[in-house]
């Protein structure tokens, strides 16, 4: 068994990216017997983010896909139901480009995820921490990468948005899924989240493991 993790690059004037730490530290991680972890840090940018993510999964062939990006104004970790036809860039990406409203593919308005949300929601919750089930991904690129891995692939997979936490000081992007919503804060750590993204891991590899 063989899951892909993603997670984004360091966006903007901010140095750490909570989607790519928990990558990062999920490679150290010590994995049962027939489970293999493989792990891909995604570029912040309209052209790059999808066609990194689908390289990753041609490179390694995983059996599930666990795409992870980073909600800036949210407390809890937020498996995504849903990922919307549209791509929109509020403000520039890393490469400094913007991009009006538009769709992002021929499909329908919405594509759902492929593994409930509710069993990584309990997944994350058995390691104590905080988890609720979103639908609504945003406009930004973890919408794009989420969409790309539903229309571009019949892998199981999902999107889970992680708090923007830091090791040191604050966020000072990661609100594009929320563009509104209300400033958020948490006491979580990267290590926790860290827990959370595994536990769901471990969930998915149950479920997808054949019955004996």
């Amino acid at each position: 068994m063989k899951i892909l993790v993603t997670g984004f690059e360091p966006f903007g004037q901010d140095t750490e990216n909570a989607s790519g730490a928990v990558v990062e530290r999920l490679r150290g991680f010590e994995w049962d017997p027939g489970l293999e972890v493989v792990t891909s840090i995604l570029p912040v940018t309209w052209s790059g983010s999808a066609p990194a993510l689908l390289r990753a999964i041609e490179t390694h062939r995983p059996n599930a896909v666990l795409a992870l990006g980073e909600a800036g104004g949210r407390a809890a970790v937020t498996p995504e139901r849903r990922a919307r036809n549209v791509g929109h860039g509020r403000i520039p990406d890393n490469d400094g480009a913007p991009r009006p409203a538009a769709p992002l593919d021929q499909g329908p308005e919405f594509l759902n995820t492929r593994i409930d949300p509710a069993l990584l929601v309990a997944a994350i919750r058995s390691v104590s921490v905080p988890a609720e089930v979103s639908d609504d991904a945003g406009a930004f690129l973890c919408n794009a990468v989420y969409r790309a891995l539903l229309h571009e692939t019949n892998l199981p997979g999902t999107f889970i948005h992680v708090p923007a936490v830091r090791t040191q000081g604050s966020a000072t992007v990661g609100r594009e899924t929320d563009p509104n919503a209300a400033s958020s804060s948490t006491n979580l750590t990267i290590d926790q989240l860290t827990n959370a993204v595994a536990a769901c891991v471990k969930a998915v590899a149950e479920l997808l493991r054949p019955a004996v």
